[in-house]
């Protein structure tokens, strides 16, 4: 057999009666006894072996690195192609070394090489491969060095003994055993020493912008040059571990360095180097971490620093207001897209930051007083941004010069962006309240501009994350008019069938629904003009009939007319509310008297406040350059009237209109209709904070009743996930509430854990 096995060794030719021969032979032998086959191994580990030691002497015969290197991969490449075919033969050897139970031979397993070529495997490896492992690796690495520094050379040099790594090992369940342990470690080895030299020197002579494109560019050459001369096979990690290798000597390294010129970079937006810094710090453990930082903190020095310098106009101006924080949002949205591809993490700064500027109380405070056991105490100020949201959307939904210049497709988008900022208000029951106020005096007075805008906004608000049932009380106040429009037709054909009197055309009556619209406590008494006062009892004799059990109660702050006003100079239309009304009807039958402000109180019933407020509208309408009364001693503020104070119709009273008095005309002195009184105001914002603290209450038995028990800190964030689109509770009224419920026998403390709560059905 030994003829046949050298000349394959040596892949010299070998004839098909020689190759037949082989199998025939190794047959027979290994079935003459016992000893049969541990010969024949034997014999052919002896030949292997020495074939191996003559390769070996042939390979170091040379002494440099590239015929060294080209020497072992030809007597490599000859001795693993026979790998393949050698062993075929020895199939009976195999099978009969297999079948041996005392045979101390190796036997085959499933999954495993065949016998012979583990056997040739292991005898390379152990002899030649571990002979020189060394000088191969430290040629390769050499090569690749030269490489790195823009030397050319054979790449293939390094692939082919990259290879004899890859398939020397005979490990059936780590076939990259040898591979990993040597070639991987020695290549992740030299790329760290190389770029230990080579960074620091780069980044000491081009400074931190120029290094981060060094950087970038370097880590793309490295995983290109990785997947040329490393394993990429199925399940092997070598170039992902070659490429955090290579993360960590040229950007971990130098990570604080880098991150220093990030707060720089964002202020003067330098998105390109921002993005390339991104690029870089994305790949290190917390390298994102202090660049969020940093454009927090940017968007919230920049964005409160503009709305400061804008304040004195923002102040006054609703529009300019919410165009200054679109202005501010579209900004540092631009950065986030441009600097950082608007990665989730950064967008979620850039929206905490936000939320911070649109809830920031130094340009606008907004303090709601909460009594507590008959004593006014002072809450945590609040932005007013909901309120000038609000007022904001009142501009566009009402019929004013803002509306009329506007397309409806730049009012509905002028609304959305309005919800957008919405978005980031943290007590938006603040906005909900004035929304409704602004929308209540819009249906009341009759001046929307657009009935389908209004209905759409409702249900934009919906879409928006509004609780349910301030979206639902919105909607019936639309149904409520609808309603009363229906009823209104109807009450004007009764009365004019019974009473024949065309003073009903005049009368437009609203029966809305108190608990949409209104509160009890806005209920002002006034004395009337008799001609209103006559409606009344037919008005709710009208509707006992249809509506049978239900109680109408008169708001008169809510109701406005048209009089027709007369003096020596002529006579004018005048839109007033009902105030204004039973005021003016003082002087009906006595127009050229002087009244004092104590007998038009005892006239009109009116409280003080209120009487005040009026009277001033008539002495001072900053509108008017003749006034409607006047007044003496002169005021300049309603706080100035005295009882004693007279006042007296204008007979000069008239427009003026281009320069030139108007006999004849119309002036609306309603304004911004009154819907709340001085008490109500106060009642407004103690309402919000009453209503906050029963949605607290709420919120905290319906968690409580789900968990059955929870720890403090588990109920405090679940209960801000429930209320945050309502308002964010403060950790004060939060630990009130819960003190309240555990008094209250709603929930209990557990005797062992003082922060466990447990729920008391």
């Amino acid at each position: 057999m030994r003829p046949t096995v050298l000349k394959l060794l040596r892949q010299e030719s070998v004839t098909k009666s020689e190759w037949q021969g082989l199998f025939w032979a190794v047959h027979s032998v290994c079935l003459w006894d016992d000893k049969g086959p541990q010969k024949v191994y034997q014999a052919l580990q002896d030949d292997i072996l020495e074939f191996i030691r003559q390769a070996q002497a042939r390979v170091l015969q040379h002494q440099e690195d590239s015929a060294l290197l080209k020497a072992y991969i030809a007597e490599w490449g000859k001795f693993f192609t026979q790998c393949g075919y050698l062993p075929k033969p020895f199939c009976q050897l195999e099978a009969s070394l297999a079948g041996k139970a005392h045979n101390t031979m190796p036997k085959k397993s499933q999954g495993e090489e065949s016998i012979v070529r583990k056997m040739m495997l292991d005898t390379w490896n152990q002899s030649i491969f571990n002979n020189i492992k060394h000088r191969l690796q430290d040629s390769a690495m050499k090569l690749v060095h030269s490489e790195r520094n823009g030397e050319a050379f054979n790449s293939q040099l390094v692939i082919g003994v990259r290879e004899s790594y890859v398939n020397l090992s005979s490990d059936a369940e780590d076939k990259l055993k040898i591979y990993h342990e040597n070639f991987e470690k020695a290549y992740l080895e030299a790329t760290k020493s190389f770029y230990r030299v080579k960074a620091p020197q780069y980044l000491q002579a081009n400074g931190v912008q120029n290094y981060m494109r060094f950087a970038d560019a370097k880590l793309k050459e490295e995983e290109t040059r990785a997947k040329r001369y490393l394993e990429t096979g199925w399940g092997c990690t070598s170039v992902s571990a070659l490429v955090d290798c290579c993360v960590d000597v040229l950007v971990t390294a130098f990570k604080d360095t880098i991150l220093h010129e990030c707060a720089s970079m964002i202020k003067v937006n330098e998105t390109e180097k921002l993005r390339l810094m991104f690029s870089l710090m994305d790949r290190v453990p917390d390298g994102i971490a202090p660049m969020l930082h940093d454009l927090e903190a940017h968007i919230v020095s920049q964005g409160l620093a503009d709305m400061m310098s804008a304040a004195r106009t923002i102040t006054t101006d609703s529009e300019k207001y919410v165009e200054q924080l679109l202005e501010l949002f579209n900004k540092f949205s631009k950065l986030v897209k441009e600097a950082f591809i608007d990665d989730p993490r950064f967008l979620t700064s850039r929206d905490k930051a936000y939320k911070s500027v649109v809830n920031d109380i130094s340009v606008f405070k907004l303090e709601l007083p909460s009594k507590t056991k008959g004593m006014n105490v002072k809450t945590q100020p609040e932005s007013r941004c909901p309120e000038l949201l609000a007022n904001y959307c009142d501009m566009l939904l009402r019929k004013t010069s803002l509306s009329k210049k506007l397309t409806p497709e730049e009012v509905e988008k002028k609304l959305k962006d309005v919800l957008l900022v919405l978005k980031y208000v943290q007590n938006k029951d603040v906005f909900m309240r004035y929304h409704k106020a602004h929308l209540t005096r819009r249906l009341i007075l009759d001046t929307s501009a657009d009935n389908e805008k209004e209905e759409n906004m409702v249900e934009w608000l919906r879409e928006v994350g509004m609780p349910a049932d301030y979206v639902n009380k919105l909607a019936r106040m639309f149904q409520d008019i609808q309603v009363s429009e229906d009823l209104n037709q109807e009450f004007k054909e009764v009365f004019r069938n019974n009473n024949n009197d065309a003073l009903a055309d005049a009368i437009n009556i609203k029966i809305l629904n108190a608990g949409a619209w209104a509160r009890t406590s806005d209920r002002i008494s006034v004395t009337l003009p008799m001609e209103l006062e006559d409606y009344i009892p037919q008005v709710e004799e009208f509707y006992r009939q249809k509506h049978n059990g239900r109680k109408l109660q008169w708001h008169h702050l809510m109701s406005n007319g048209v009089i027709t006003f007369c003096n020596d100079f002529g006579r004018f239309d005048l839109e007033v509310t009902t105030f204004q009304m039973g005021v003016l009807f003082a002087w009906n039958q006595r127009p050229k008297d002087k009244i004092s402000y104590e007998s038009l109180r005892l006239a009109t019933e009116l409280p003080d406040s209120e009487l005040r407020r009026t009277l001033s509208s008539f002495v001072a309408f900053p509108k008017l350059k003749k006034q409607v009364l006047l007044c003496e001693p002169e005021a300049k503020s309603p706080k100035d009237f005295e009882d004693s104070t007279q006042f007296w119709i204008n007979q000069k009273f008239a427009l003026i209109k281009n320069g030139r008095p108007q006999k004849r005309g119309r002036i609306n002195l309603v304004g911004r209709l009154q819907l709340s009184t001085e008490k109500s105001k106060e009642e407004d914002n103690e309402g919000i904070m009453q209503l906050r603290i029963l949605r607290v209450q709420e919120a905290i038995v319906k968690i409580m009743k789900m968990r059955k028990k929870i720890t403090n800190a588990a109920l405090q964030t679940e209960l801000v996930e429930i209320l945050k689109n309502m308002f964010l509770p403060s950790k004060k009224l939060i630990k009130e509430q819960i003190e309240w419920l555990i008094e209250h026998k709603y929930m209990r403390r557990d005797e062992d854990n003082i922060n466990m709560f447990i729920y008391m059905a």
